[in-house]
């Protein structure tokens, strides 16, 4: 695994790390910082929804921004603006200086904005940088490895948050976390090209690798490209699908511990760590989903391999979170609804690299498209949960993730994954 490539790729893994201990940060100090301002639990709803906001509808120009100015100068800046956020989050006077309203408009504006600059982040490393410098062979693990990091980077928040919060207090908890981003702009100004061909230390048997087996790319003016990828039939049956996926993903994301506590009587620090458990799990699916993907890609073709796969994934996603959502016994269930959430992120490389090989050289635009529809589920598809719960009651409302699980894995029949997107 020699190469330039590969230490870019650690950059990026690194970078995904941070941006997740930036995201979350402030869900670990919230109960914690929302006394100290004098909010309520609605006000802080509110808060968390504008990160959300901002996340999913700037996914889309995010791509574009991407696509026109380039990896290297895109994540530099904003990298730098996950750092100047964070202190401003941090630096928020409280109730002798703001009134509650205030606070509240201050913090939803500001982590609006964060969402605003967390959005380019993955349609611009993947669709961007990943998409340039590994050959196609290749794309499966970089993009695994890159979702590790996000899921690695969620387990890892809550026990450096709460330390650093027990320790010094919210405030300082997050402005000492604050300058990862500012660490995250720097290295990737210094060492990360947006064209393999002119990164210094690249030489001619690494460039020849990375481009021995482009798929052809479609016939696409550079004008528009945003248009034609939104009309195109196999970019849009993916996001379906990915958004179908990425219900099960903030099922969890948003409700586990929740349903841990609630539900299941587990222990708060139990559930801290089954919480925890469950991202474990989903960074070794991620991990295994790129080297499949990998695999299955060479062996059985750009069309075949992320089909198989995801659906495979999706389907055993479908079963294990049913199973264990209907047990009545409570450590079989907490199993196998990690295992169904592990089982999400093997789905996860093969969406982006169809994708990827769906758009070619406008990955960052296409990527754009399927992240948008992967983060709606955060903010459209939450109020399915509780309302499912108070109607048929919380088995069914965690086995709706099955449901979806299914539908997405049932789409990919219809994607051709190998056509390229053209005029």
């Amino acid at each position: 695994m020699k190469g330039i490539r590969w230490a870019v790729l650690a950059i990026i893994v690194f970078a995904s790390f941070v941006a997740y201990v930036l995201r979350t940060n402030l869900s670990i100090v919230s109960e914690t910082m929302m006394h100290d301002l004098g909010m309520n639990e609605y006000q802080l709803g509110l808060v968390f929804s504008s990160f959300a906001a901002g996340y999913a509808i700037f996914q889309f120009p995010g791509g574009i921004f991407g696509d026109k100015f380039g990896p290297r100068f895109t994540i530099t800046a904003i990298a730098i603006a996950w750092n100047a956020l964070t202190i401003v989050t941090a630096m928020i006077p409280g109730t002798d200086v703001l009134s509650i309203a205030a606070i509240v408009v201050s913090l939803m504006i500001t982590r609006f904005l964060l969402g605003v600059v967390q959005a380019p982040f993955f349609p611009v490393t993947i669709g961007g940088s990943i998409a340039s410098w590994f050959p196609v062979r290749q794309w499966g693990l970089p993009n695994g490895l890159t979702s590790t990091g996000l899921t690695l980077g969620a387990a890892a928040t809550a026990p450096i948050v709460v330390w650093l919060m027990d320790a010094y207090g919210w405030r300082s908890a997050l402005l000492v976390t604050a300058p990862a981003g500012f660490l995250v702009a720097i290295l990737f100004r210094w060492y990360v090209s947006d064209d393999p061909k002119t990164h210094p230390q690249m030489t001619g048997e690494e460039l020849s690798l990375i481009a021995s087996d482009r798929p052809p790319e479609g016939d696409v003016a550079e004008n528009g490209v945003w248009k034609l990828a939104l009309k195109n039939r196999n970019i849009l049956l993916i996001t379906i699908s990915y958004f179908c996926m990425n219900y099960v993903f903030y099922l969890f994301f948003s409700w586990f511990f929740f349903y841990l506590v609630d539900v299941k009587g587990v222990s708060a620090t139990e559930a801290g760590i089954l919480t925890a458990a469950q991202w474990v799990l989903g960074a070794i699916g991620a991990t295994m989903g790129g080297i499949l993907c990998d695999i299955l890609v060479t062996r059985l073709g750009l069309r075949r391999g992320p089909r198989w796969l995801i659906m495979t994934a999706l389907i055993l996603s479908a079963a294990f979170l049913y199973v264990g959502a209907m047990s009545t016994d409570p450590f079989a269930s907490v199993v196998l609804l990690c295992v169904a959430f592990g089982c999400t992120q093997i789905s996860e490389s093969p969406f982006w690299v169809a994708t990827m090989a769906v758009s070619g050289q406008h990955a960052p635009i296409a990527t754009g498209i399927l992240n948008t529809g992967g983060n709606l589920p955060g903010v459209l598809g939450g109020m399915l949960v509780p309302v499912t719960a108070g109607l048929f009651g919380w088995p069914a409302a965690m086995a709706t993730g099955s449901i979806f699980a299914t539908i997405g894995a049932l789409l990919w029949l219809f994607v051709r994954a190998d056509e390229p997107m053209h005029n």
